[in-house]
């Protein structure tokens, strides 16, 4: 709508509070489908991360859902997650020698690093997939059992619990 200076007129908005604004939509919370809590103070966390959602419905125990969050702890500090940055668009664009990418920074990602290599080691080379898919890379368990060979959607769901919950036994095994 143009006014009598041709200009388009503006719409005050009453100024929304911070809490309000950091509640997850409806849409978010549909996507969540159930899988969240709300605290004491009335403050929401969601609990739709695929390691979450087995342990909420009691596909794994409590003490396997401990070892795939001490396995997740390790990928992250490690420096192993995908690095959350921004473009520099003044930046030369040519390999970077001085980043060192894929050598650790710190004497705490080297401590990380070798938490997370015996994890590796003590899981096997599948267990090891099916813990990165799940709990790094949070893929649904359904897709992780038809990477595994499955056909049919409640046998590739049931094949990928049954390897994260022998995956999470060996990690528990090797942090006890």
């Amino acid at each position: 709508m143009l006014g009598a200076t041709g200009m388009a007129k503006r719409r005050h908005r009453e100024p929304v509070d911070v809490q309000e604004r950091a509640r997850p939509t409806p849409e978010r919370l549909r996507h969540a489908s159930g899988d969240w809590d709300r605290g004491d103070t009335g403050q929401i966390t969601l609990r739709d991360a695929p390691l979450e959602r087995a342990w909420g419905r009691g596909v794994i125990t409590a003490e396997q859902y401990a070892a795939g969050m001490k396995f997740r702890h390790h990928w992250w500090h490690a420096g192993l997650g995908e690095a959350i940055g921004s473009v520099d668009l003044n930046r030369i664009l040519a390999s970077d020698v001085t980043s060192f990418s894929g050598m650790a920074k710190t004497e705490a990602q080297v401590f990380h690093r070798q938490q997370y290599r015996a994890a590796v080691k003590a899981t096997g080379t599948i267990g090891a997939k099916v813990l990165d898919a799940i709990i790094c890379q949070e893929a649904p368990l359904e897709q992780v059992g038809y990477a595994l060979g499955w056909g049919s959607m409640p046998q590739a769901i049931s094949a990928a619990a049954e390897r994260l919950k022998v995956a999470l036994d060996r990690l528990n095994d090797l942090w006890r």
